[in-house]
């Protein structure tokens, strides 16, 4: 190739559309992404520290600001109305992810596993998570494309999911009890003792005496970490498809979601309690986002306006933050 030609090819090549948008705009968020995530592992991850509360709002906080102005920048290089539709799958997305909290807290608790430790297990289950999400919702953007009654199916499965979440009783996620854990019981050498940040070590057999790698409770933790994350996404994914079948506004809302997750988790794991009835707030949410796909049909809409979605997320999601803090105000916590 002409090297006076390569300018052009190069612009042509990112001007060229991938799944709706330019290869450029999916070059420049993953960029974005990988940036954060150094930033995260060689900056913040440099030293063990155990960030405080405090510490941890102010990191959410700035997760959540470069979230939100990521929308503002699709609404002006897109349209409003993406923008609208990428602020409400983000929205939700965050949401949804502090029930995740409640389960990761709960994994956390029954192995004991220190606070610098779990820094190090949500930033590789993050990394995972994104991988994840990535072919989930590339199996869901397909299935939409070529079957586009999958989206009633969608509307319907997360009506159905926040009627159990709101009326279905108050159950605990029992980790002793969960099949994965187990599995790799019956399945993996795992030591009784964690071993610092290790995933696995070396030990020797209990029969042998021969060195072999043994799997640590850090291990296990990630892998319960990661299919907690794969459940709740079930509910999640069809959410934002049911918003907007935007491939990039889908991935993109669900990325900048994940991405402060764990900054989210140690900032409300002292005071998980005060959300106690968000579950409730949540399950209203699927309801109305899964029932809209089927009332803009009665109405004779192609679509329920992205501005009407969005507030009326807000005023539920606000509804239930605040019921919960209210009910709860008297309650004591550590510091």
């Amino acid at each position: 190739m002409d090297l006076a030609a390569l300018p052009l090819f190069v612009s042509e090549s990112l001007s060229t559309t991938w799944l709706g948008k330019p290869v450029w705009m999916w070059i420049a968020f993953h960029i974005l992404v990988a940036v954060l995530m150094a930033f995260d592992l060689g900056v913040l991850q440099r030293k063990a520290k155990d960030y405080g509360v405090r510490e941890s709002l102010y990191l959410s906080a700035f997760y959540i600001s470069l979230g939100l102005a990521f929308g503002v920048w699709v609404g002006w290089a897109i349209s409003p109305k993406a923008g609208l539709e990428y602020l409400t799958g983000f929205v939700i997305e965050k949401s949804l992810s502090i029930d995740n909290i409640f389960v990761i807290a709960m994994i956390f608790g029954f192995f004991a596993i220190p606070r610098r430790q779990q820094y190090r297990v949500l930033f590789w289950g993050i990394l995972a998570v994104i991988v994840l999400r990535g072919l989930m919702i590339g199996i869901g953007a397909a299935l939409v494309q070529n079957f586009n009654w999958i989206l009633y199916l969608f509307a319907a499965f997360l009506v159905v999911t926040g009627v159990k979440m709101l009326w279905g009783s108050d159950e605990h996620y029992n980790v002793e009890q969960n099949r994965l854990y187990r599995f790799m019981q019956r399945r993996f050498r795992i030591t009784q003792e964690p071993h610092g940040d290790r995933f696995f070590v070396r030990l020797p057999d209990g029969k042998t005496g021969k060195l072999v790698l043994w799997a640590t409770p850090l291990f296990v933790v990630l892998v319960m970490v990661n299919i907690a994350d794969v459940i709740f996404a079930v509910d999640s994914v069809p959410a934002i498809f049911a918003i907007t079948t935007d491939t990039f506004i889908v991935y993109t809302s669900n990325i900048f979601a994940i991405l402060g997750l764990r900054a989210l988790y140690f900032a409300l794991a002292a005071m998980i309690d005060r959300f106690a009835y968000l579950k409730y707030a949540l399950a209203l949410v699927l309801i109305f986002i899964g029932s809209k796909i089927f009332l803009a049909d009665m109405l004779g809409l192609a679509k329920i306006p992205p501005a009407l979605s969005l507030g009326v997320t807000f005023a539920i999601l606000g509804g239930g933050i605040g019921w919960s803090l209210w009910k709860t105000r008297r309650h004591q916590h550590p510091a």
